[in-house]
């Protein structure tokens, strides 16, 4: 397992989005990125692709300020061309060289393979493939350890099986509603691997509850789960704790989870996520939303299998 990784990682898709170089939003998103990087978490996640690549340069301000130093708390991921879709070992190799100018660092300490949508999973896993570029950056030294991360579980339990992994990240799939990573991560885990779960939130579900709009998995809420959330909501209630709280502490307390991602792109976001990690809930909750029953979860990654 990777030795410096805490509870909580601090993910960055939507740092620096719309901003341009000098700008006052800009220097707020440094701002933020300066407060993530200096805050009890042990690391702070990005992508070579998150906001169009300001993300990454957002972080690189913060580092440069900081020192370099803190260029040891930032772990990323390759991504496929955005033109063409190429995903292979010399774009992983390009997507690196990308990562770490924007950064201003020489090398990083987790790089997880992004979303391999655009290719096969032979294909990535092939002589020339995304995967081979991974382990060239591992055995040259240039990163400590290397990741998969993306959701769909049949697809990640495919990636997680050839061994080649250091750490596995899965979002949407293991959070109060969806708990379909569960075997993949009791794997991840028996292979010795670090496993990050992200989106405990179900993209935004499990914060909102269950309101106009809300959604899981970035898509509408069917009408049985927003009655099953409902419920939810008034067990949160008798107990006093926010539905937001219960839903981080689910991924918090499991032994199949190493670190659980959540999202901060603008101030404060990081200081209402140490809150909600350190709310008190009382044991018996817990016994009151697995009398609920399963959660009707709207994901199918049968076309993955």
């Amino acid at each position: 397992m990777i030795p410096t990784v805490t509870p909580l990682t601090l993910g960055t898709s939507g740092l620096g989005r719309g901003t341009e170089p000098g700008s006052p939003e800009e220097e707020q998103a440094v701002a933020t990125a300066v407060d993530l990087l200096t805050s009890r978490h042990g690391f702070v996640d990005t992508s070579n692709n998150y906001a169009g690549g300001r993300s990454e340069a957002v972080l690189g301000l913060a580092i440069a300020r900081l020192g370099a130093e803190a260029g040891q708390k930032v772990i990323s991921k390759v991504d496929c061309d955005p033109e063409t879709g190429v995903f292979d070992r010399d774009r992983v190799l390009r997507s690196f060289d990308e990562t770490i100018a924007r950064l201003g660092v020489e090398r990083l300490t987790l790089l997880h393979l992004h979303d391999p949508y655009t290719v096969t999973f032979d294909e990535a896993m092939g002589p020339q493939g995304a995967v081979a570029g991974l382990i060239e950056l591992r055995d040259s030294g240039r990163v400590d350890a290397i990741g998969v991360a993306a959701a769909p579980v049949p697809l990640m339990a495919r990636y997680v099986a050839t061994g080649a992994f250091d750490a596995v990240l899965i979002h949407n799939r293991f959070t109060l509603v969806d708990q379909s990573a569960s075997p993949v991560f009791a794997d991840a885990h028996e292979r010795g691997m670090t496993v990050f779960n992200a989106a405990p939130y179900g993209s935004g579900l499990l914060v909102t509850g269950a309101r106009d709009g809300a959604k899981y998995d970035y898509s509408p809420v069917p009408a049985e789960l927003f009655a099953w959330v409902e419920g939810l909501e008034r067990v949160c209630a008798a107990h006093s704790v926010p539905l937001a709280a219960v839903a981080l502490q689910y991924s918090l307390r499991s032994p199949l989870v190493d670190s659980t991602v959540v999202g901060v792109a603008r101030p404060g976001r990081r200081a209402q996520s140490d809150e909600l990690m350190d709310t008190p809930i009382p044991e018996a909750l817990w016994g009151d939303v697995d009398a609920l029953g399963p959660a009707p979860s709207p994901i199918d990654d049968s076309r993955y299998a």
